[in-house]
């Protein structure tokens, strides 16, 4: 027998909501996905089934099927009636007293669509980004629920003005930006660190890399020092809520005259292009 307890209320477990006991709750023991759609077209569809399909097949959640899950988003974004929306899913184990190790749950989907918010000052006076130590888990290439050091990583860089957090690895290397990829340019160089185990498979950063060749840069995944980022001709970062968004600011200094770049704004007018051909 168990009891639970929610605000001020004694509940006995078996007629608790099974909210309540989701193992995403307990345990962060789930995954997610974040696309969006521009002017009334879902963006990316299969590039990010494909990517929460693994994540399932990495985490040992079984019994998906990824055409429903294709259904139902779609079926909320008709519902939604919103142009550009930005749509949130996920799933968890399933529900069930709380046990590490508990066999024979049904998995729970959970699914939330918003308008995508305007992002259009950001990408055209460029943002403030602050680095944390990147205390993360050694699996960040999963999209787990398991987010807390990202967190107060935001909670950090928002605190001190900067719009987002710059991970930096024990040995000083920058992975990847609490919610983005991040990218560095140097002369006619385009840098960023190679995809690896404690770095998410970015599907923006798929994007950037794909188009990347069309504005005349040369492209370099090797990783980044974090004092190396300070001196390069412009920094950027990628994430599907809004693509690519200048850095003009990195750690209180700023990069080069303060402006977002050439190549950040070419790279932005590619990207743009690549939007209108999906």
């Amino acid at each position: 027998m168990q009891l639970a307890m929610v605000g001020d209320r004694f509940i006995e477990t078996e007629k608790l909501d099974s909210a309540y006991l989701d193992y995403g709750t307990f345990f962060g023991d789930g995954v997610y996905e974040v696309l969006r759609s521009y002017d009334g077209k879902i963006f990316a569809m299969e590039e990010h089934l494909a990517r929460f399909k693994r994540s399932l097949e990495e985490v040992d959640i079984e019994g998906i099927n990824i055409e429903t899950i294709r259904q139902r988003v779609l079926k909320a974004f008709e519902k939604f009636k919103t142009p550009n929306a930005k749509v949130y899913f996920h799933i968890t184990r399933g529900s069930g007293l709380r046990d590490h190790a508990t066999e024979g749950l049904v998995p729970r989907f959970f699914l939330l669509i918003s308008e995508i918010e305007d992002a259009s000052e950001q990408k055209e006076t460029g943002i403030s980004v602050m680095t944390v130590p990147d205390t993360r888990w050694k699996r960040c290439d999963i999209k787990s629920l398991n987010l807390l050091p990202n967190v107060l990583a935001k909670r950090l860089a928002h605190k001190r003005g900067c719009a987002e957090a710059v991970f930096v690895d024990d040995k000083g290397f920058i992975t990847e930006g609490a919610s983005s990829a991040f990218f560095a340019v140097f002369g006619n160089k385009l840098q960023t660190s190679p995809l690896a185990a404690n770095i998410l498979p970015s599907i923006t950063r798929q994007f950037v890399l794909e188009v990347y060749s069309n504005t005349g840069l040369e492209l370099l995944e090797k990783q980044i020092k974090a004092e190396d980022a300070t001196k390069a001709d412009e920094l950027f970062i990628a994430v599907s809520s809004k693509d690519i968004v200048p850095v003009v600011k990195f750690n209180e200094i700023q990069i080069a005259d303060g402006k977002p770049g050439k190549y950040t704004k070419l790279l932005m007018d590619e990207f743009a292009k690549l939007i209108r051909g999906k």
